[in-house]
């Protein structure tokens, strides 16, 4: 019985350090349970409290992010008013250099005309002038030529010898003549007269000009004719009108660039033809002395 007994408290013990072995597992389990989770709660507190610090960082970076772009967007808000208000101004000052510029080109076109009617004038004044001026020595020179021949006439009555010319001029009734020689227009012929105290020849009769035909040049040559103040008018030198005449057929013609002027051709005819022509010949006449 006492073997029993023993036996019994043997597997009693058992049991006990059994349980009380297991007791301690489950005790070493629950702490290691406890342990993990309680570092997962602090990971998961240390997660929580860095994605709160970052959420904020975030937040806060986002706030001024947002503050930067609003001051931006007023500034270039501020930027387009002031662009508009310069384009507004630029606008008006263009408008306003526009009129400016039409003003002025007005007056430029009213000054431009104004130019104009006093070139205009200038040029009728120096004409008119130049006109005055030409009958005012036409008539200074017929007045001399006249005096002239009254002076051979009283010379001539009292027994002298009018018929003395200068070098190279040849007399023939009362009168000089010189036949020029080299290539001119008219006005040249004219003016190489005048420096010889003479004029482009006028023909009275035809005395004078069969002798003018026997001297001449034969490939024609300029003589004191013209009718270049009023067309089919045409007067010499001296103003006079056209009394003797020598035309050729069909002249005067006023053909071609408009014929204003006359030559005597070789055959001693006459012709009109453009003053700005060139001959090579001209003759010229003065009065002879005693």
């Amino acid at each position: 019985m006492e073997e029993t007994s023993y036996s019994e408290f043997l597997k009693l013990h058992r049991r006990q350090r059994h349980c009380c072995r297991r007791g301690i597992q489950l005790l070493l389990l629950g702490l290691v349970v406890t342990v993990l989770c309680a570092g997962l709660l602090a990971l998961i507190l240390l997660w929580h409290w860095e994605t709160a610090r970052n959420l904020k960082q975030l937040e806060e970076a986002t706030a001024q992010k947002v503050s930067q772009v609003s001051k931006d967007l007023e500034r270039h808000k501020g930027d387009q008013m002031a662009q508009k208000s310069q384009a507004a101004q630029m606008l008006q000052d263009m408008e306003r250099i526009q009129a400016e510029q039409k003003r002025m080109e007005s007056q430029e076109s009213e000054l431009s005309r104004n130019l104009d009617g006093l070139r205009a004038d200038l040029s009728n004044l120096k004409s008119h002038s130049l006109n005055e001026r030409r009958e005012a020595l036409d008539s200074l020179g017929r007045l001399q030529e006249e005096v002239g021949k009254l002076w051979m006439e009283i010379r001539e009555s009292v027994g002298s010898v009018c018929n003395i010319c200068p070098e190279e001029w040849i007399y023939f009734q009362k009168k000089c003549y010189y036949f020029g020689e080299g290539t001119k227009k008219w006005i040249q012929a004219r003016n190489a007269c005048s420096k010889l105290h003479g004029r482009l020849v006028s023909i009275r009769s035809q005395e004078e000009q069969d002798f003018l035909t026997k001297h001449s040049n034969k490939r024609g040559s300029w003589i004191g004719l013209r009718d270049l103040d009023i067309e089919g008018e045409f007067i010499w030198m001296d103003s006079s009108p056209l009394g003797y005449s020598n035309w050729q057929l069909g002249e005067p013609n006023d053909a071609g660039q408009g014929e204003n002027c006359v030559m005597m051709q070789g055959s001693g005819q006459w012709n009109d033809v453009f003053c700005g022509s060139y001959l090579n010949s001209w003759v010229c006449d003065r009065l002879a002395t005693c």
